[in-house]
Parts: structure tokens; sequence; C-alpha cells
């Protein structure tokens, strides 16, 4: 058996294929949309991708599973449990608890886990060559290492009421009667890890065990004393700020993502060439360099996303394709870098990039504009953001900033003041170049806080020591 872990480090997320060797048939779960590394497995192995499921449906990725079955000719699975308002709109076979695919020796058997989400799957695996029982459990968004996945999506991202506390309790279910029923050296293998915003402690380790997480996960605790209250209570506590995006991957895969299919030839383009359609705002202009050299000048009403490797997080904050249909140029190195960018892009639903520069010549330049943690309190900002999540904000701020976490933003303009200048501040600056950008291209005056948080806490506690001397 090939059982592979596909780890995308931008958002965090794992897929999976699982190929038998004897027969050269291949599963993925819960593929992205870039397709290479699941079709360069596949060929090194000698497998052909037959099958394609789902866990459940995403909200931090836009799910490639139909674009993989329209590349490979491979059969859709996904899951039928969760109710009626919980399904799926475009075609797949339904699985539901104890369904099986068969891949030669390999068994794959779908397990109903709900909590995260209602129709949640998870799939047990079974390598018949070796064993007649499951020896892995592709774990989706249910468990994690050293966490569970979050159950309020649905209400922070989908705009439900409540939905968190029927699905801790369906959390609290499917660790006691589904995930503890298994014994102990069954490995899980989770669709997240540290960094995802689908979980609120998730572990860096790619792959633990039932046994393990039985006795060291902070839920053990809670499932050894049968106190549901007590594992609600702490799910619930500190989750992360719900990121807007969220709600239109859940909506789009639950349609169906479009599929793209080849894509056009990226071209190189010159800063003459699209100097005038810049000037007009007619197209979104990403520049992928660091905070500093972006304040030392960057293109007038570009968008910044600061770690080309973070372009798929960072994307989805700045940019929302559904009201957004301008084309996509992004600041590259090469353009097998713009090619990495674009696949990052594509991941999150921005599907319209369509060239690339190597450098900012003959562009618009402007300077974004900037304010010293020393001259805030004179400065008569209308409001003061913190676009941190809640949890760091809850830790300490800057006193009267009003927080609207960097991936939300763009989506809740109307917390805005109209009218006056917006100082803006992150922790150390890389999130607040995103938001603020962003809120610039739509209209608002943002000036950014030098070294946002950091430098403030910095400048706060030398003139503390100043008076207390």
């Amino acid at each position: 058996m090939l059982l592979e872990r596909i780890y995308d480090e931008d958002l965090a997320q794992a897929s999976y294929i699982i190929g038998c060797q004897q027969n050269g048939e291949a599963l993925v779960v819960d593929p992205r949309r870039d397709l290479d590394p699941y079709l360069d497995v596949a060929a090194t192995n000698n497998l052909t991708i037959v099958a394609v499921a789902e866990t459940h449906v995403h909200a931090d990725y836009l799910s490639g599973t139909r674009e993989l079955a329209a590349a490979t000719g491979a059969k859709i699975y996904v899951s039928g449990e969760g109710g009626d308002e919980w399904q799926y709109t475009f075609d797949g076979t339904r699985l539901y608890d104890g369904d099986t695919i068969t891949l030669g020796n390999i068994t794959v058997q779908a397990m109903h886990t709900p909590g995260h989400t209602p129709e949640h799957l998870s799939y047990l695996i079974t390598d018949g060559a070796f064993a007649d029982t499951p020896g892995f459990v592709l774990s989706g968004d249910f468990v994690f290492v050293g966490d569970t996945g979050r159950p309020d999506l649905l209400d922070e991202a989908m705009g439900a009421e409540d939905t968190r506390y029927a699905g801790a309790r369906q959390l609290f279910a499917s660790l006691r009667d589904k995930l503890l029923s298994l014994p102990d050296y069954v490995q899980i293998l989770p669709a997240h890890g540290a960094g995802s915003a689908c979980g609120k402690a998730l572990g860096a380790v790619p792959v633990s065990t039932v046994g393990y997480e039985r006795m060291y996960s902070w839920w053990a605790s809670y499932l050894a004393d049968n106190d549901e209250q007590g594992f609600i209570d702490e799910l619930l506590d500190g989750q992360p700020d719900a990121h807007a995006y969220f709600s239109r991957m859940k909506r789009q895969n639950v349609q169906g993502p479009a599929i793209v299919g080849a894509r056009a030839e990226l071209k190189e383009l010159s800063g003459e060439q699209i100097a005038d359609q810049v000037s007009r705002n007619e197209v979104t202009f990403v520049d992928t360099r660091s905070v500093d050299e972006v304040h030392r000048g960057t293109v007038t009403h570009s968008v910044n996303l600061p770690d080309p490797g973070k372009a798929a997080s960072f994307g989805a904050w700045a940019i929302d394709p559904e009201t957004d249909e301008r084309n996509v140029i992004v600041l590259a190195d090469d353009h097998t870098r713009a090619e990495q960018i674009r696949d990052h892009l594509l991941r999150v639903g921005i599907d319209n990039v369509t060239g690339y520069v190597t450098s900012l010549d003959g562009l618009p330049i402007t300077t974004p504009p900037l304010v010293q943690p020393e001259e805030l309190n004179d400065f008569g900002a209308a409001m003061l953001l913190d676009v941190r999540n809640k949890t760091e904000h809850a830790d300490g701020h800057i006193p009267d900033s009003h927080q609207l976490s960097a991936g939300r933003a763009l989506w809740h303009q109307k917390e805005l003041p109209a009218e006056g200048a917006i100082v803006s501040y992150c922790q150390t600056g890389a999130r607040n170049s995103v938001a603020a950008s962003a809120l610039r291209r739509a209209g608002h005056h943002v000036v950014e806080l030098d070294g946002s948080y950091a430098a403030w806490s910095d400048w706060n506690n030398r003139k503390r020591e100043t008076v207390a001397s």
C-alpha cells in the first residue's frame, strides 16, 4: 500500500493519496485545485487515480475534487450524511457510515464523525495484504494532532445561529463513540497542521495515534470523566476569528467549484504595457515584496501579499473574486515563481491571474502613509484599527482601538468610518500591510502604524521607564 501525505504549507492543509500497488489503483482524499502533486505521485508509482473523496464541505480552501475527477476520469465520493441541508449539489456517489471503497487489497471505510460539520466523514484504511482491521484513519477536520476541529464555523462563516453548541455535543459523541473505540495503535492522519484557522491548538507533528491522543490531548480528561459540558466550554473558548472568505468557500464547495482545466500560459509583461490599466485601477496588481520594501514605495492601487508562499492565505483576505473580476497581475522573480503564486491563488478561487512582471519599472509608484508610535497620540485618527485576532486583542492592545481581523476587514467595511484617517496595526506589520492595502484600494484612507503593536509596545515601555526614573 502507498499512503502519501501532500501538504500545503500556505493553508496548513493536508490531502492524501492511497494506492494499491498490486492493481495500480489510487484514491485521493481532500485534494486542492492545482493537481500536479497528485498526478506526479500517481505517475511515479505507476498508479491510476480512479477515485477522489472528500471528508466534508471545506471552509478554508476550494476543493479540487471536481477538478481532479475531470482531469483523470476518477469517480467522486462525497458525504451523504448530515441531513438534506448539508448535501452537496453536484453529482457524486454519496457515502454513509460504514460504506466502503475498495482498491485492490485496500479497504477505505467511511465513518460518520459529525461535530466540526454535520456531514463530516473520516476514513478508516485497512491494508488487506497485512491486516484485516484498520491501521489508519484519515480524520479530516474531526481530530488533529493535539486538538479537534472547531464546531463554530457554521455560525461564524455561514451566518447560522448557535449551531456551535449542537456541533460541540456531536464532537464529544464522535470522540467517545467513534475515535476512542479504535485500537490505540491506529494512526491519525489529519487534514490540517499548525497555522490553520480550523482549530486553536493544532500540533505541527504530521501524524498521531489514537492512544497518544487518548492520553495527552487537551480533551482526553473530559472524555475520561464523561464531562460533556466542560469539554464544550473549553472547546468554544478562544477559537480564532473565522476569515470572511470561509463563507465563499463553503458555498462554492457545496455547489461544486468551477473546473478550470488547462490554463493559459502566463504572460510576462512590462510595466509600460500595463501602466495605464494600473493607473485607472482596471487590474489587480499584487506586490509580493516584504513590508519594508513596500513601505519604501509600491504600485498605485496594488494589494500587498508580503510572502509569496502565503499567497493563498493573504490573497483571500485582500481579493474577493465574487465582486472583483479584474485580471490579476503579480510581481514575481521569474515565470516559475509566477506560476507558483497562481497555483496558490487558485486554491482559494482567485482564478484570473493572467500575467506577471519581474520589476516595477514603468509603473506608477506611491508610498503608503505611515505613522510612528510616538506620533500616534497627536495624530487624530478617526479610528485606531487592530487587525489581529480577537484573542490577541484581548491579551493586550493599544487603548481605544477597534478590533477587526485582517481576514474580515474587507467584508466588514460598515464597521469603519466613512471619512477620516484609519490608523491600522497588527503584531509586527505583515497582516496589517495586507489589510491596509486592500482597504485603501476600496477607498479608505488607511495609515499604517510603523512596526505595528510590537513597535508601539516597545515605545510605550520605554516611555514608562523614563517616567519611572
